[in-house]
C-alpha cells in the first residue's frame, strides 16, 4: 500500500510562489511515474507535470517555464516548485504515483493518489 501525502498549498498573492511537496512511503524510484495534478472547481482533474522513474520530466503547456518539478530520494519526497502564479492556478493539487506489480506476462499498472492540498492565488 503506497502511501502519499501532499503539503505546502496555500493562499498568494498573483506572481507569488508556492513549493508543494509531496512524501512518499518507501523509495519514491521505485515508481514508474510520479506527477502533480490538479482541479479547480466544476473541472477536470488535469495533468501539471510528471517525472517518470529515470528523471524524464514532462509539463503541461500552461505551466511550462514557471513550475518545476523534483526528486529526493534521501526523503522520498516529490516536489512542485510554482513561481509566477496566476489566479488560474487555482486548485486542488494532487500528488500521483505508478507503479508496475505482477508477473511480466501479467503487469498491470497501480495508481495512488493523495488527498489533496488547497492553492489558492488573488489577483
Amino acid at each position: 500500500q503506497v502511501q502519499l501525502v501532499e503539503s505546502g498549498g496555500g493562499l498568494v498573492q498573483a506572481g507569488g510562489s508556492l513549493r508543494l511537496s509531496c512524501a512518499a512511503s518507501g523509495n519514491i524510484f521505485r515508481f514508474k511515474t510520479m506527477g502533480w495534478y490538479r482541479q479547480a472547481p466544476g473541472k477536470q482533474r488535469e495533468l501539471v507535470a510528471a517525472v517518470t522513474g529515470r528523471g524524464i520530466t514532462n509539463y503541461a503547456d500552461f505551466v511550462k517555464g514557471r513550475f518545476t518539478i523534483s526528486r529526493n530520494g534521501a526523503t522520498n519526497t516529490m516536489y512542485l516548485q510554482m513561481n509566477s502564479l496566476k489566479p488560474e492556478d487555482t486548485a486542488v493539487y494532487y500528488c500521483n504515483a505508478e507503479r508496475d506489480v505482477g508477473p511480466v506476462e501479467a503487469v498491470r499498472t497501480i495508481s495512488s493518489w493523495g488527498q489533496g492540498t488547497q492553492v489558492t492565488v488573488s489577483s
